[in-house]
């Protein structure tokens, strides 16, 4: 029977070497510890550290939810000091990208500094590019630099972090977004094949995602700018299927109502008379009309040198008065704009002086929040971005412009007797010349108008046509047209809006009215 060794004889040589990969066990016999499982020995370090990484778990997820408490009790500051905190003392835990997330929303959502978001989003994208929360990081990232983009060409950057999130997380929620604004940045740039694929991914894949009726929406008015009509109305019509109590289904009834009527329909302009019905003599010399984003008129009295809201019959005046105004322009935030020579005037603040542009026929904002400016006096267009810088885009001295839902405009150049529709760089995608699907031509445009389906109107004088209307297609065809005399109207009209329904609003200072014709 093999000799057992006793309490002091020296450890074999297995033994040794365990004894010399964890030191803690080399203990003299007289140590308590001397009795203890080697293993056990060896794995002291790691169970005196993992109550400490414990804690550390629960302290940050502490911290987050006390953050998520005292957001939705609106104590923000509370709420942006503890979520700070725990990215200082947590880095390394798992909620600190959701703290990095819900930052970030923060400065976009209440603050609304989005620049001051993106040091959270670039730190969430260069430390936690493994985790989920990256996705939503991504795709609010590539959000905020598509805002910045002043022109299509600066969309690079936020194209690349939309496609990260569809390369990187395809099974996450961010992909139907992501997809929908891939397709709006394609579109900005003119690709409408590329773009319309987007769309019709996001909510072909994602039909019950939230961005899917907005998708369904922009799927349809792209179709239109690829010529396919019959495709366009299509989808608006299963959009108001799907989603009958979405805002995009309220878009989608008005933008088929107006499509049908003047580019199918086209019955004969006939004039309802003034408007809004049994209204006469009520307005203080109308010189200028726009149309507000939901729908409302905007109506700017020479009299009053003011501007003025209709909305559902009322007259509301907005912002100081404006003597001698030129143009009027109403912003997608719902805001009015007037120029005149002393400036551009919003509805708060002092006039921005326009470059001495004193002779102004027209302006419009684009897709970019670009002011685009027409100047009798001016043989180009002048185009001031949000910052307050100017550049000139070639063009003929234009008469009269509006805006397309493209991100141009189209203007009219009396000197050369054309239309142009101008793509968002100032470039002629169709050129109209002034009588052109007439029966005889016309010399001068007056005013534009135009809707965000498509259409454009034009109020037109001289040669043999006289003073009459035209709506015309988004590529210049003419679809209805009639001359001032034959509807019946003998008075001075100097404006003229597109409204929902199909119908065209006009605006006689003569005898201090508006019209309306179907």
């Amino acid at each position: 029977m093999p000799t057992l060794p006793h309490q002091g004889t020296e450890p074999g040589p297995g033994v040794a070497a365990m004894l010399s990969l964890c030191p803690e066990a080399s203990m003299s016999p007289a140590s308590p510890w001397s009795r203890t499982p080697v293993a056990l020995l060896c794995a002291l370090p790691a169970l005196v550290q993992m109550p400490a990484l414990g804690q550390e778990g629960d302290l940050a997820e502490r911290l987050y939810r006390s953050g998520e408490r005292a957001y939705a009790a609106k104590a923000y500051k509370e709420a942006v000091d503890t979520w700070g905190q725990l990215l200082q003392s947590a880095p390394k835990s798992g909620f600190a990208p959701q703290a990095l997330l819900a930052l970030a929303r923060h400065q976009m959502e209440v603050e609304h500094k989005p620049e001051a978001a993106l040091p959270y989003l670039d730190r969430l994208k260069a430390e936690y590019i493994r985790t989920p929360e990256a996705a939503e990081g991504l795709l609010l990232r590539g959000i905020l630099l598509a805002r910045q983009a002043r022109r299509s060409t600066e969309l690079k950057d936020a194209m690349a972090e939309f496609n990260r999130v569809l390369d990187l997380f395809p099974e996450s929620s961010s992909v139907p977004e992501a997809r929908f604004r891939l397709g709006k940045a394609w579109r900005d740039q003119g690709q409408w094949g590329r773009a319309l694929q987007q769309f019709v991914e996001a909510f072909r894949t994602h039909p019950d995602a939230a961005v899917a009726p907005r998708a369904m929406l922009e799927a349809a008015e792209t179709m239109d700018l690829l010529g396919d009509l019959p495709g366009c109305l299509r989808m608006l019509q299963q959009l108001r299927t799907r989603a009958p109590q979405s805002l995009e289904a309220q878009e989608a009834t008005w933008r088929m109502a107006v499509r049908v009527k003047h580019r199918l329909q086209k019955p004969p302009l006939s004039n309802d008379g003034p408007w809004p019905a049994g209204r006469a003599k009520w307005l203080k010399t109308p010189t200028l009309l726009a149309t507000a984003p939901d729908g409302d008129l905007i109506i700017y009295q020479s009299d009053l040198d003011h501007a003025f809201r209709l909305h559902n019959g009322d007259l509301a005046p907005i912002g100081p008065g404006v003597p001698g105004a030129k143009a009027v322009v109403a912003t997608p935030a719902g805001g009015v704009w007037l120029l005149s020579k002393a400036g551009l005037l919003r509805e708060q603040g002092a006039p921005t002086p326009l470059n001495r542009l004193g002779a102004i026929t027209g302006a419009a904002l684009d897709r970019w929040g670009a002011l685009w400016v027409a100047d009798a006096k001016t043989p180009a267009l002048t185009v001031f971005s949000p910052d307050g810088a100017s550049r000139p885009v070639a063009s003929p001295t234009a008469n009269a412009l509006a805006p397309l839902p493209t991100g141009g405009m189209v203007i009219a150049a009396d000197a050369d007797r054309k239309l142009l529709f101008l793509d968002a760089d100032g470039q002629p995608r169709a050129v109209v010349p002034y009588g052109k699907d007439l029966p005889v031509p016309f010399r001068y445009v007056i005013a534009l108008a135009s809707d965000g389906a498509g259409q454009v109107a034009a109020l037109v004088e001289g040669g043999d046509f006289g003073e009459g209307i035209m709506i015309l297609g988004p590529q210049g065809a003419v679809l209805r047209q009639a001359t001032l005399k034959s509807l019946g109207i003998s008075g001075h009209i100097t404006s003229l809006a597109l409204d929902r329904s199909g119908g065209l609003i006009l605006c006689d200072r003569r005898n201090d009215l508006l019209i309306r014709l179907n």
